[in-house]
Formats: structure tokens, C-alpha cells, sequence
């Protein structure tokens, strides 16, 4: 797997695919390559990258990806959508949509995905844990004819 984007012209997008170490540093090397595929100016751009953050720390944290292992992130981009994809080491427990204390200092990733996300859903196979989400211009307000992914 490589970070270099693919353009796939039947479905008129650009996908990116990333093997990262399962460490802390690497969900800040997850983020750069949402904003490398995104733009900076993309209007989706804030909660891509907020989520993705979510979703890489979450694979660090909680699956068999933190204990030397590795997740893979995937990020898709159209007109019509951007997806992001982690695909993690697996767990003994499946994720859950768990709500924090107010004084926790974790349990927010999911319930954010949750608010955010206009579709997500969890993929439990083959003992990994694959959680992903999509964000929808129109559905966010974004006149399609202002959107366009980098690279």
C-alpha cells in the first residue's frame, strides 16, 4: 500500500491508501494525508480531518494496532462524498458508541463521529475492526460546483 492517489474515473474520485504504524505519532501523519487529499480549502476539510483524528487515535488506543502493530487508513474523495476508512488490528470488545463522563478524559471519538458524520458504520471481520464515515457535501450545505479534492 502506498500514499499515492489513484484516480478512479468511473466513480470520478481520488483514493489514497496508507499503512501507519500502530504509535501516537502516526495520527498526526494521519492527518496530513486527509489534508494533502482534501486541500486545505476544502469545505469539508475541518471535520475530515477532526474525525479522522478520532477514528486513527482510536486504533492506537484501543485495538491490537497500539501494541506494535498497524492500522491502514483510506481516504476516497468525489464530487459527491469524501470517505475515510481505518482498518485497525482488532479488539476483544467491538467499539461501542459509549457516552463520557464530564469529567472523562476519553469516550468522545464515537458519539463525535456519531454528530458529525452524515453516514459511519463499524465492520467487525476477520478479527479486525474496520470503522469508517462519510461526509456529504449537499448534505452539509456545500454547493457541489465549490468542491474539489487536492492532488
Amino acid at each position: 500500500m502506498n500514499d499515492v492517489p489513484e484516480y478512479d474515473e468511473e466513480y470520478d474520485s481520488t483514493e489514497r491508501v496508507l499503512r501507519l504504524a500502530g504509535s501516537p505519532d502516526q495520527v498526526g501523519r494521519a492527518r496530513r494525508l486527509v489534508s494533502a487529499t482534501l486541500g486545505r480549502g476544502h469545505p469539508l476539510y475541518d471535520d475530515c480531518v477532526l474525525l479522522t483524528s478520532e477514528l486513527a487515535t482510536n486504533a492506537v488506543i484501543h485495538s491490537r494496532s497500539g501494541e506494535g502493530g498497524a492500522f491502514i487508513l483510506t481516504i476516497s474523495c468525489s464530487p459527491a462524498r469524501v470517505r475515510v476508512c481505518v482498518q485497525d488490528e482488532g479488539s476483544a470488545e467491538a467499539p461501542c458508541l459509549c457516552r463520557a463522563s464530564a469529567e472523562g478524559t476519553g469516550g468522545r471519538g464515537l458519539p463525535l463521529l456519531e454528530a458529525l458524520a452524515h453516514r459511519w458504520g463499524l465492520v467487525r471481520e476477520a478479527g479486525m475492526n474496520t470503522v469508517w464515515f462519510e461526509l456529504v457535501p449537499e448534505l452539509a450545505g456545500v454547493s457541489l460546483g465549490r468542491l474539489a479534492c487536492a492532488g
